[in-house]
C-alpha cells in the first residue's frame, strides 16, 4: 500500500504536470520540488523537474536531477534521454553520447534516439577534427574579401548604399526582412565590416551618460525574434540621435531571424554609433552559434563567409556598459572573486581572447546567474557559477554602483528585480522559442537615471519554427 507521503507527493506531481502543460516551467518546478520534499524516492519527480530545467536552460540542474533519477532507477530511459539533451546543450558531447547509446540500446526501435545518437557522434568527430587543425591565431576573415569589387546586379530591387549607411536603406531593409527577402551580400559584408571596426575601437566597458532631453532604452536577449524586436521599436520608438538603445547580448541563435536582427542592429550602429550600443552575450560565440542555429542560418541565407565575419565582429564587441556611474550592464553577472572591480573590466583586453573559454573574467561576465542564497554556488547551467545577494551588495558598494543590470535568463514577467533591488534581469524575447509563456520587457532611462520598466507581449510571426537553421535536431525532442 502506498504511503500517505507518496500519495501527497503524487498529487503535487499532477499539479506540476498541469503547469508544465501550460508552459509555466517555474511553477512546474515548484510543484515537483514540493513533491520531492514529501517523498524523495520516486525517480519521475526528478526526471520531470529535469525536463523543466532544460526548458529554462538550467542544464546543470537538469543533469543533476536526471542523475538522481537514475540513481533511484538505473533503467529509467527518459532520465538518460534528458541527461543527454542537457549535456548536449552545454556542449558536453562525449557525456551525451554515452546516454544516447544507452537509450538506443534499451529502445532499439526508437528512431529519434538513433538520429540523435548519429548527430552526436558526428559532432564529436567534427570537434576533434577542428581541434586537430586549430591554428593559434587565425587570419582575419576579411582578408582577401574584396568588398569594393563585389557587384550588385541591376535586378536587385532594394535601396542601395555606397560607403555610408542611410535611414532610407534601413527602412527598406526592415520591409524586405518583414517580407522574407534578403539584402545583397555586398551590403551584408559592408555592414559587418563597418561595425566590426566601430566596436573594436570601443573600450571593453563602454561608459555612457544620459544627457538632458535624451533617453536610453536597455533591452535584454532578443534571440532571433525579429518581429518582437520590431514590436519594441513600435512601442518605444526607433533609435534616433536623442534616443539611444543598449542591447545586452544574445541577439542571435534559437529564433530563426537572427541574421535579420544582427543586420538591423548593426545597420543602426553604423548609422548612429552613439545611438546604439551592443554588449556581447554568451550566444555571440562560435560554440553556441554552431549548435543553436546562427551558423546554419548564415549559410542558408548568405554563405559560410558571412558567418565567419559575423564571428569576428562578435569577438570585437564590448563586454559591459556603465550607465551614469550607477548601473553596470553586462550579459551574465558577477564574479568568482570579490576583489574584481570596474577597473579590472576596463583593463581586460578582450581582443587577446576571441572566445570566452571555460574560465576567467570574460566567461563569468557572459555566463553567471544570480541565486537567492548568500555566497556563491555551482552554476545551474553547468557553465560558470551563481552569486547571492551578499555578493551583489559588496560589488555594488565597492564600486559605487546602485545596481547591476543583466539578461541571460527568461523571466516570466519580462524582468525581475532581485537582491534587494541591486540585481535586475531584463529579457526581451517574449514567448521565448514559441514555447514559454513569458512576456518581454525593456528598461527606459532618462536624465534622472531612474529605471522605468515596460512589459510587452509577443506578436505573430511567419510560420518558421525556432532552431529552423540548426545544423542538426539534437536539441529538439521531448521524450
Amino acid at each position: 500500500m502506498a504511503s500517505p507521503d507518496f500519495e501527497a507527493a503524487t498529487a503535487l506531481k499532477v499539479q506540476g504536470n498541469k503547469a508544465f502543460g501550460q508552459h509555466d516551467w517555474p511553477t512546474a518546478i515548484d510543484f515537483y520540488t514540493q513533491a520531492i520534499d514529501k517523498y524523495d524516492r520516486e525517480p519521475s519527480f526528478f526526471s520531470n523537474r529535469a525536463q523543466c530545467h532544460i526548458k529554462l536552460e538550467a542544464y546543470g540542474f537538469a543533469v543533476a536531477d536526471a542523475t538522481k533519477a537514475l540513481e533511484l532507477d538505473p533503467s529509467y530511459t527518459k532520465a538518460y534521454w534528458r541527461r543527454a539533451l542537457a549535456n548536449t546543450a552545454i556542449l558536453h558531447y562525449k557525456d551525451a553520447l554515452k546516454d544516447f547509446k544507452t537509450v538506443v540500446r534499451k529502445e532499439p526501435g526508437n528512431r529519434d534516439a538513433k538520429i540523435k545518437l548519429a548527430e552526436c557522434e558526428k559532432l564529436v568527430r567534427r570537434l576533434e577534427f577542428e581541434k586537430a587543425i586549430e591554428i593559434g591565431d587565425p587570419p582575419s576573415a576579411f582578408e582577401g574579401l574584396d568588398i569594393d569589387s563585389m557587384a550588385v546586379d541591376a535586378s536587385y530591387d532594394g535601396v542601395r548604399i555606397e560607403n555610408e549607411m542611410t535611414q532610407e536603406f534601413i527602412d527598406d531593409m526592415i520591409e524586405r526582412f518583414k517580407n522574407g527577402k534578403k539584402i545583397h551580400r555586398k551590403y551584408v559584408f559592408q555592414i559587418i565590416k563597418a561595425v566590426k571596426d566601430l566596436v573594436y575601437a570601443e573600450p571593453t566597458m563602454v561608459e555612457v551618460g544620459v544627457e538632458q532631453d535624451r533617453r536610453l532604452t536597455v533591452c535584454g536577449d532578443t534571440h532571433g525574434q525579429f518581429f518582437d524586436l520590431l514590436e519594441i521599436f513600435r512601442l518605444n520608438g526607433y533609435p534616433t540621435d536623442t534616443h539611444a538603445y543598449l542591447f545586452n547580448g544574445d541577439f542571435v541563435d534559437r529564433g530563426s531571424w537572427s541574421t535579420e536582427i544582427a543586420l538591423l542592429l548593426y545597420a543602426y550602429k553604423w548609422l548612429r554609433p552613439n545611438g546604439i550600443f551592443l554588449n556581447r552575450g554568451n550566444h555571440e560565440t562560435d560554440d553556441m552559434n554552431k549548435v543553436y542555429g546562427f551558423e546554419g542560418e548564415c549559410r542558408a541565407k548568405y554563405n559560410e563567409t558571412v558567418f565567419k565575419v559575423f564571428s569576428e565582429s562578435f569577438s570585437a564587441l564590448p563586454l559591459a556598459t556603465l550607465i551614469g556611474d550607477k548601473y553596470l550592464v553586462l550579459h551574465g553577472g558577477l564574479f568568482s572573486d570579490d576583489k574584481i572591480t570596474l577597473d579590472d573590466i576596463r583593463k581586460l583586453n578582450r581582443h587577446n581572447q576571441r572566445q570566452p573559454g571555460q574560465q576567467g573574467l570574460m566567461m563569468e561576465m557572459l555566463w553567471t546567474d544570480p541565486q537567492t542564497e548568500p555566497g556563491r554556488g555551482p552554476s545551474k547551467r553547468g557553465v560558470g557559477l551563481q552569486f547571492g545577494p551578499d555578493i551583489t551588495k559588496r560589488f555594488c558598494e565597492n564600486n559605487g554602483l546602485e545596481a547591476i543590470i543583466r539578461s541571460h535568463e527568461v523571466r516570466m514577467e519580462g524582468y525581475e528585480v532581485e537582491h534587494d533591488g541591486r540585481c535586475i534581469t531584463v529579457f526581451s524575447a517574449p514567448k521565448y522559442c514559441d514555447s514559454t509563456e513569458n512576456k518581454g520587457a525593456f528598461i527606459k532611462i532618462g536624465p534622472e537615471l531612474k529605471l522605468e520598466y515596460q512589459v510587452f507581449d509577443a506578436v505573430p510571426h511567419p510560420d518558421i519554427k525556432p532552431m529552423a537553421y540548426a545544423q542538426n535536431s539534437i536539441m529538439s525532442g521531448t521524450m
